[in-house]
């Protein structure tokens, strides 16, 4: 897993995750470049809407599946998808 593309907080819950293979992860997914074969690879991961001239994708993934896509090198960084709640002032 190459840590430096995920935030801080996606690699706290990566490491928390009890099983590796059960897609758990809300997560935005800063891609570069697509060529035909990052098209296909994020196919088959099940995320949807991929094209070429997009570059942010929102998944829910497992820890092996992170895994895997930050060792892709069209892959800026991968971000933890977190609920955002009112501030009260």
């Amino acid at each position: 897993m190459n840590y430096q593309k995920l935030d801080a907080a996606l690699a706290m819950a990566v490491s928390e995750v009890e099983d590796p293979q059960e897609p758990s992860l809300v997560v935005f997914i800063h891609t570069d470049n697509l060529d035909t074969q990052a098209i296909t690879f994020l196919n088959r991961l099940g995320i949807k809407g991929v094209t070429n001239n997009t570059d942010i994708y929102t998944a829910t993934v497992s820890s092996s599946t992170v895994s895997e896509l930050s060792q892709q090198p069209w892959v800026k960084s991968i971000k933890l998808s977190q609920k955002l709640r009112l501030v009260k002032s």
